[in-house]
């Protein structure tokens, strides 16, 4: 587990309310979770929130402070920077989209860290230390307009899950054939009443002995007409007020109909398929990549209505195939550990990628010409300077050739990975400096490059070729979740051949 020095105070600055609904809050309650549970204190600077929201965050010895002003002005930002420094505070974290550049700016200028959490890119530029986009189609061109020293956490490697969802990290999932059960849940206030949409629409899928729990978030403004809805429903109909063990419900559920917020995470970490709304412009983005990924079925019509939320749905009920499919694919996207890899990432622990420069051509030849390197490539001869010069320069100008360098949180180079494209096809090549080898650097770096290289290039798939006899590098790739094929010759020398899809990344 993460230690964090002392009792360090970490300020989360995020509202809530029924016309923003919950997610801002509930997600940095995730990583307010794994901070206390590292050690440290948490203050929620508020300047909109709901009872049932202060309810729970009190609930888990969570202090909160209200603000006065606008969020996102001069004012909010000068209060929230006072708190801070009142608290003993290094870092903040800000959540919503009121929040722009300048407030990152002043916030900085007052000497503290920041951590911005983002969904759709909205802020003119970024200054902040840390960026955090968890939806998968987060990429680096969305950021592009950013400071040099901006390090961004990009993909549902860093989804902030509760603390609740730890206990489900290595449950595994059975497919009903004979689905009766369905989850339903449109987030903690739903103000334009979807859930009364979906009731309807479960009145009319053709199923004998359908059951369906309607989670009614605490902020909810319907829960007296969603429960004369439900009284009155010809399909056993139970609504499940603000629950505490929503992880539960979603192991119960067969399937879910749900929105496509901070939800969607939680539902891949228990291989939920899922039909996914869209209830808000940010949301969208969200359901669509999910569902071009294969991991839930995207419902986004101008005027739903209750007949087309039926029909898919009982499509996904009678499809034991595509469940299974939707159940795995979620499970590879998601393994629940995202808050602990931001804590860390805040604490200055793990690996940054950026790309290989000019500079670093001598380093990268040092590194090649290692006799432990040598030994476990498949042309095993020293690499003469001349050579190596040109083969750098090739690569820097050829744009199928990706090439990192994983930097340590001191800006130590540490090692590297580089893919060679053809098609949608990557080859992976990857090795550390001799001083981090045997320390978990392998994994992270090359999980972090197959992520980065599967959001911002064209290819699919990436093949690793490994000696029989490199041990470290054969247990490397198994644990990326790579997996292993037939045989293959490179060079005239025998191979192990590891493959990794790209809805394989996690």
């Amino acid at each position: 587990m993460v230690r964090v020095m002392g009792s360090k105070a970490l300020v989360v600055r995020a509202d809530a309310g029924v016309a923003m609904g919950t997610g801002h809050v509930m997600r940095c309650l995730a990583l307010a979770q794994a901070w206390q549970d590292a050690g440290g204190n948490v203050v929620f600077a508020m300047a909109q929130s709901t009872p049932a929201v202060e309810e729970r965050l009190g609930s888990e010895r969570i202090e909160i402070v209200r603000l006065n002003g606008f969020a996102g002005s001069a004012q909010d930002a000068t209060q929230l920077s006072e708190l801070a420094h009142s608290h003993g505070a290094d870092w903040l974290v800000v959540d919503g989209y009121q929040f722009d550049a300048e407030f990152q700016r002043r916030v900085r200028v007052a000497g503290l860290q920041l951590l911005f959490i983002d969904d759709t890119a909205h802020a003119a530029d970024y200054v902040a230390d840390l960026v955090l986009n968890q939806n998968a189609h987060a990429s680096e061109n969305l950021y592009r307009s950013r400071a040099a020293h901006v390090r961004l956490l990009l993909g549902p490697r860093y989804a902030l899950l509760r603390r609740e969802f730890k206990s489900w990290q290595a449950w595994k999932r059975g497919i009903n054939p004979g689905p009766r059960k369905v989850l339903v849940t449109m987030g903690g206030s739903d103000p334009d009443n979807t859930t009364a949409l979906v009731i309807r629409a479960l009145q009319l899928v053709a199923l004998d002995g359908l059951e369906a729990r309607v989670v009614v978030g605490g902020s909810n403004p319907h829960i007296k007409s969603l429960g004369e809805a439900a009284s009155q429903s010809v399909v056993q109909v139970s609504l499940v007020r603000n629950p505490a063990n929503i992880s539960e419900l979603m192991g119960w559920a067969d399937v879910a109909v749900s929105a496509a917020g901070t939800t969607c995470w939680e539902m891949c970490l228990l291989g939920l398929p899922a039909i996914l709304i869209g209830l808000a412009v940010n949301q969208r983005p969200v359901a669509q990549e999910l569902d071009r990924r294969g991991v839930a079925v995207h419902l986004d019509c101008p005027d739903l209505s209750p007949e087309q939320i039926a029909g898919k749905l009982q499509g996904l009920l009678a499809s034991l195939d595509t469940r299974a499919a939707m159940s795995r694919r979620g499970r590879e996207l998601v393994d629940g550990r995202g808050a602990e890899r931001v804590v860390s990432a805040m604490r200055g622990e793990g690996l940054r990628l950026r790309r290989v420069e000019e500079s670093d051509c001598r380093l990268l030849w040092e590194w090649a010409n290692e006799p432990e390197v040598r030994a476990v490539s498949f042309s095993s001869e020293a690499i003469p300077w001349e050579r190596h010069l040109e083969w750098f320069n090739s690569r820097l100008t050829d744009s199928d050739a990706v090439l990192y360098l994983a930097m340590n949180a001191n800006n130590i180079p540490v090692g590297q990975v580089r893919y060679q494209i053809e098609g949608t096809r990557a080859v992976v090549s990857i090795s550390l400096a001799a001083g981090f080898r045997g320390k978990g650097n392998g994994k992270m770096a090359l999980s972090s490059g197959n992520e980065e290289l599967f959001r911002n290039t064209r290819a699919t798939t990436i093949d690793a070729y490994v000696k029989p006899h490199n041990r470290a590098a054969l247990q490397l790739f198994s644990r990326a979740g790579f997996r292993q094929e037939a045989p293959a010759l490179i060079r005239g020398q025998q191979a192990i051949h590891f493959v990794l899809e790209k809805n394989g990344v996690s």
